[in-house]
């Protein structure tokens, strides 16, 4: 009996460090997280059946909070940085770091954390494994408890109810007459709204809401489409799940309506960012200089 080929193995933490830099040195020294995750899955020729693997019982899947850790390892050794929009880009020691040696980055982030933790300040930080650990395979800091219990809250949510958080976060991000309109016959049709930009652009849209744990494939992304007639401009389609490549490819073809979409992981984050059901607050670091006091 022939021997069945090894599957592709996801690659681990330190594997993706030098690997995102490259994809963000691609994309022109900046890069959103999705940019990134594309970047690196192309660059590594990585097929569906590993970028799609899910982590933990989440909408993330594993590949990506493999990539949050790679982010946040170089972020603490100082080669990259983020906005509050999610935007990752060099810092001025960055743009002149072509490669860096993973144990390295990863034994830096865990003296930081150790050096913290010494004085109290290790809020926000996650203890790493051991670095000399050879998958280096650490809890993601950007996947914290609160994702999770976000997820978990959206997904027991009765699907009429999430319907209605969609229409709430596309009311918060700047559509006006949004309606839900799910109906049985509506060709899978749940919603409709139009978006204004600055009050001087708007275009209608009719968007779909997929409270699902698994991926969205082109078929759905297809059936919208099909679905929307003369008076929608573009198609929207949310999910607590993940899109395959195919979904993604199908959404942007050229010639045919735009399709938008909006995984788990990013409604998480902009229900964060909009406050729906998500509180934020701030940390005080407080430091002593304890050689001010023997000084004087």
């Amino acid at each position: 009996m022939a021997e069945m080929p090894d599957r592709p193995q996801i690659p681990t933490n330190a594997e993706l460090l030098n690997p995102t830099l490259a994809a963000i040195r691609s994309l022109g020294g900046s890069a959103t997280i999705a940019e990134i995750g594309n970047r690196v899955t192309a660059d590594l020729g990585l097929p569906e059946d590993v970028t799609q693997v899910p982590h933990g019982k989440g909408s993330q899947t594993e590949l990506a909070y493999r990539l949050g850790w790679a982010r946040t390892y170089l972020k603490s050794f100082g080669i990259l940085d983020n906005s509050a929009r999610g935007v990752w880009s060099f810092t001025p020691q960055g743009e002149n770091t072509e490669a860096v040696d993973p144990r390295e980055v990863i034994q830096a982030y865990a003296n930081l954390y150790r050096e913290r933790k010494q004085s109290g300040a290790a809020a926000g930080l996650t203890a790493p494994g051991d670095p000399g650990d050879e998958d280096f395979d650490d809890p993601s800091p950007e996947v914290g408890s609160w994702r999770e219990t976000l997820m978990a809250s959206i997904q027991n949510m009765d699907p009429y109810a999430f319907e209605r958080l969609c229409q709430r976060l596309l009311r918060e991000s700047g559509f006006v007459e949004v309606e839900v309109t799910g109906r049985p016959g509506d060709g899978g049709i749940d919603g409709r709204g139009v978006f204004r930009m600055a009050d001087l652009i708007s275009f209608s849209v009719k968007f779909q809401c997929k409270q699902w744990s698994s991926s969205v494939g082109p078929n759905v992304v297809r059936e919208l489409r099909g679905a929307l007639d003369n008076s929608a401009e573009r198609g929207l389609i949310l999910t607590t799940g993940t899109f395959t490549r195919g979904a993604e490819h199908e959404a942007t073809r050229p010639g045919a309506i735009p399709i938008d979409l909006i995984d788990g992981e990013l409604l998480l984050d902009k229900l964060k960012e909009l406050g729906l059901g998500v509180s934020t607050r701030m940390v005080e670091d407080v430091e002593v200089d304890t050689a001010w006091f023997s000084a004087i």
